[in-house]
């Protein structure tokens, strides 16, 4: 187990610079989010991009994870949209598009792996048929990942169609593909009240490859700094351990960009305390 730290909380610097100081503050692990301005996947030189962020990441010796969650790459105008939920086939091939390329990407970073999430619907549908729509886009990408040598990390998430762990356990038991595990993000557990979080981490251990960390309050989809929430990191620490949890914690602040740096050092600092415990 190992800290890292999600670019999305870098949001106003280069993607070098983040990477730089991100290991200089002695994380071991970075959360690279996709976007306009950090590893665009639809830039014209993108291969060279990668190239070059793959020989950043070696130098310092980082691991990393794909995060897909970028607010406006695929719609300027609407915040997460499309999804593979969309009420359109050509809006859900434009997000299954994005997803391979991240996979793409991925295989080329030796990324950890790449974590997705449902998304919410953009009209009124059946919950059967958004679910249908779901596992056929997943495991189309599954797929596609396997051939690229790479695993997926689905995030329940508040707000989402999949937002819970019973729901995406529902989700999981009509898809179970092999290249598909789970991202757990701690705050969100707290928000929706699945706590205590330690039984949740020991429940799906042998699916959890990607961990999420900030703090939160429940019923409040806010990411907040240590300290400021109601989440109880003893409790999270010991059930990482209890789950033999050995991929990265990863710090996601994205609305603490403004202070960006000195946000890093001080959550460190936090959950290095923890993890040395």
């Amino acid at each position: 187990m190992f800290l890292g730290y999600n670019t999305n909380g870098f949001a106003h610097h280069r993607l070098e610079d983040a990477i730089d100081i991100l290991a200089d503050l002695g994380y071991a692990g970075v959360a690279l989010t996709l976007d306009v301005h950090h590893l665009d996947p639809f830039a014209d030189n993108l291969a060279q991009q990668v190239a070059w962020v793959a020989r950043r990441l070696s130098r310092h010796r980082l691991r990393c994870v794909v995060e897909t969650g970028a607010r406006f790459l695929l719609d300027p105008r609407r915040k997460h949209q499309p999804t593979l939920l969309s009420g359109t086939p050509e809006e859900r091939a434009i997000r299954l598009d994005f997803l391979k390329r991240c996979v793409d990407i991925a295989a080329d970073l030796g990324a950890d792996c790449v974590s997705l999430w449902s998304g919410a619907a953009d009209g009124p549908a059946p919950e059967g048929v958004l679910m249908l729509r779901l596992v056929d886009r997943c495991e189309r990408l599954a797929e596609y990942a396997v051939q690229r040598n790479v695993r997926l990390a689905f995030e329940p998430e508040p707000g989402m169609f999949i937002d819970t762990l019973d729901r995406f356990a529902a989700f999981y038991e009509q898809l179970r593909h092999p290249a598909l595990g789970l991202t757990l993000d701690i705050g969100h557990l707290v928000c929706q009240g699945e706590v205590p979080v330690s039984d949740h981490l020991r429940r799906w251990k042998d699916l959890l490859w990607n961990v999420h960390i900030e703090d939160m309050r429940r019923g409040q989809h806010e990411h907040l700094f240590f300290g400021e929430g109601e989440v109880d990191f003893a409790d999270v620490f010991a059930g990482l351990r209890q789950a033999e949890y050995g991929g990265g914690v990863y710090v996601e602040l994205s609305r603490h960009s403004y202070d960006a740096v000195a946000t890093a050092q001080k959550a460190y600092t936090f959950l290095r305390s923890y993890l040395e415990n």
